[in-house]
């Protein structure tokens, strides 16, 4: 079926069943409250929305009513039934006077008749702040904000450009809100995930390195990150640009320092661990200091094997889920499965992703097969379908 204008291509389902409600005051960033329901939509939230009288001097309702495809409550007289019990509050952007009034008591207004109850149901609420650079830097706005987060609001300031503290990008804003709202869900955890490729030393200008570009990683770490979940990423070299909403992500583009990363973070509680990068399994013997001469004839490299990273941790990191990745080409899927129970078997993990390079940009094939230690094979179709199902490993826990 044809999608209509005003339907959504659904990217994510960190907000998936949650009722949100976006609640809008007379910044001039109002003009990207379409961009900003629309993008709380296609990670499945039910959006609704409240209007300050100034926000609607700068946006109309009803170009919010069809990006939200909800009635938009703009005065006591609108339905208020937006104002029943949500799973979370964004409020963007939020003006100095928005925050003032809140903080004080003040009730001229359906949002602020919102906020209040949410402070009385504990429900979490976000505000993007957004003025000029010395309404910003003013005290009395820090002040404001100060007492704002003492009620347990988070308040997230974008970056400063031309004079003005602007709201955030809308996917940005997002992912945070989602990341926010998810921390209040059970079940959330401590997890390392490893990306991209390593490389090896030939010398000072040359070196070996395998192939990822950490497009799978990053996208996984973005998932669990929207769903609330405390992400650290180990990264070695990559191509693909990671959102910039994560957390921590920790360099490390060779095997060994990579595998020292690792284990300084065993002494932290990590709940969960997984292997998406590209590792060497075999390293330059002895690098040459400076740079060999070209133009002299073969070179030969004598490659050693590396240490199997998933090996080194498996003593410190019983008791933890752990998931790794495995990468076969020219075999069979019955092979494929093999390798990875002896892979589960002989490091402990409690589940591999196994893939054939063949398979990876053949649309039709499945994305990767999950193999688990009571010997389940699942197909997962689509790189979704992975991060869904790491997730749910995560949760789920060690059982």
């Amino acid at each position: 079926m044809a999608m209509r204008d005003t339907d959504v291509e659904i990217r994510g389902d960190s907000l998936a069943g949650k009722k949100i409600l976006l609640g809008v005051s007379g910044g001039i960033a109002a003009v990207d409250t379409v961009r900003l329901a629309r993008e709380l939509r296609r990670h499945g939230a039910k959006v609704s929305v409240m209007m300050t009288y100034s926000a609607q001097k700068i946006i109309t309702p009803l170009a919010v009513e069809w990006a939200t495809q909800a009635e938009v409550v703009t005065t006591w007289e609108s339905d208020l039934t937006a104002l029943d019990e949500v799973d979370g509050i964004l409020i963007a952007p939020a003006t100095r006077d928005l925050m003032a009034s809140y903080l004080h008591g003040l009730q001229h207004g359906p949002i602020l008749m919102a906020l209040s109850a949410a402070r009385s149901r504990h429900c979490p609420v976000m505000m993007i702040p957004s003025m000029h650079a010395d309404l910003a830097d003013d005290p009395v706005t820090s002040d404001l904000v100060e007492e704002i987060e003492k009620l347990n609001i988070t308040v997230h300031w974008g970056k400063e450009q031309e004079g003005k503290r602007k709201t955030p990008p809308h996917d940005e804003v997002v992912a945070r809100f989602a990341n926010y709202v998810n921390k209040f869900n059970p079940d959330r955890k401590s997890v390392v995930i490893t990306v991209g490729s390593t490389i090896s030393r030939i010398d000072d200008v040359r070196h070996v390195q395998n192939t990822s570009s950490g497009k799978t990683g990053f996208t996984i770490a973005d998932h669990l990150y929207r769903n609330g979940h405390d992400v650290t990423c180990v990264a070695g070299l990559t191509t693909f640009t990671a959102p910039p909403w994560l957390p921590l992500i920790i360099k490390a583009k060779t095997p060994d320092k990579m595998l020292r990363e690792l284990l300084a973070l065993t002494n932290d509680k990590i709940d969960a661990w997984i292997h998406t990068a590209a590792v060497l399994d075999y390293v330059v013997d002895k690098p040459a200091e400076g740079k060999l001469a070209s133009q002299q004839g073969p070179l030969t490299i004598n490659l050693i094997e590396s240490p199997k990273h998933i090996i080194e941790l498996k003593e410190k990191c019983r008791g933890t889920v752990r998931i790794g990745f495995k990468l076969e080409t020219g075999v069979k899927h019955k092979e494929l499965v093999r390798r990875s129970e002896a892979q589960l078997e002989h490091a402990e993990m409690t589940a591999v992703i196994a893939n054939r390079l063949e398979d990876i940009e053949d649309k039709a094939k499945p994305r990767a097969y999950l193999i688990d230690k009571t010997g389940a094979d699942f197909t997962l179709q689509t790189i979704n379908d992975v991060c869904i199902a790491i997730n749910t490993l995560v949760e789920r826990g060690i059982k």
